[in-house]
């Protein structure tokens, strides 16, 4: 059975970034009292589910360690304690800090580091937890070159995942597949994938787009936090596509882009 909520719509994960570099709100959620008061508004405003990430994956960051993670992201399920209502995800690539944040109620690990992590995944098949994998074949400041198109290259990337998976006996509606937009592609690249976004389907996995704020949604020297309605338009087309989950910074937009956008897909099982 899924671990993730059982509706027949597309799911908006809200993020939280506990950092002080990341490029949409960097420092404004470094405290632990700041980073759960944000994520319960979220809630209020229509999130499904919290993303907290304490390590910046925008262009040009420098990876902390796991320790330095670990510290930033302790006080925050200190503080979460009590608080039910939270469906909460940890975007984190350390095995140490996945199994930390496991075992003190996260029930996703969103992992962008490009490859499928067996350890961390063992861990969240222990927990009956989902694990997220993201197509990223360098990082965010490389624009990889794939010969054979990007669609074809996150196919091949998400078929392998599946099969590593299956070797290992985890649950595939609790692989989540993000085909990584901003991540190793130039921003034709990140066009092709929402324009083609159904290609990408592996049922009975959930497929998820995190395309909020990021360069391909810029216009007109925007920044990113003026870039909100560009965001909304990416995840429509999203969501028209096939996505399952939405990743946001702005949950009160994307819940009005997904109560339109399933309506006209005619949105039925998440898994369907």
């Amino acid at each position: 059975m899924a671990v993730l909520p059982a509706v027949d719509r597309t799911l908006i994960m809200g993020i939280v970034n506990v950092t002080p570099d990341s490029f949409s709100d960097g420092g404004e959620f470094l405290d632990a009292q700041a980073a759960v008061s944000h994520a319960l508004e979220l809630v209020d405003d229509g999130a499904d589910i919290i993303d907290f990430g304490a390590n910046s994956t925008r262009p040009g960051s420098v990876a902390v360690s796991e320790s330095e993670e670990l510290a930033r992201l302790a006080p925050v399920f200190e503080n979460l304690k009590g608080k039910e209502n939270l469906f909460i995800s940890v975007d984190t690539f350390y095995t140490g800090v996945a199994a930390f944040c496991l075992e003190n109620g996260a029930e996703i690990i969103n992992d962008v580091s490009g490859a499928f992590n067996t350890e961390i995944a063992k861990l969240c098949k222990e927990k009956g937890a989902c694990l997220v994998v993201n197509h990223n074949p360098e990082n965010a400041d490389t624009e990889t070159q794939y010969p054979n198109g990007v669609i074809a290259d996150v196919r091949k990337f998400f078929i392998d995942c599946v099969e590593k998976a299956a070797a290992i006996g985890f649950p595939p509606e609790n692989l989540i597949l993000d085909p990584g937009i901003g991540f190793s592609k130039s921003r034709d690249d990140d066009i092709e994938i929402l324009r083609n976004m159904q290609w990408l389907k592996m049922r009975p996995c959930p497929l998820l787009c995190g395309v909020s704020r990021k360069r391909v949604t810029a216009y007109d020297g925007n920044s990113p936090k003026e870039r909100d309605y560009s965001t909304c338009a990416a995840n429509t087309a999203a969501v028209l596509g096939g996505a399952d989950i939405i990743r946001v910074h702005n949950v009160k937009a994307a819940k009005g882009v997904c109560a339109v956008a399933d309506r006209i897909c005619g949105k039925g099982n998440l898994y369907g």
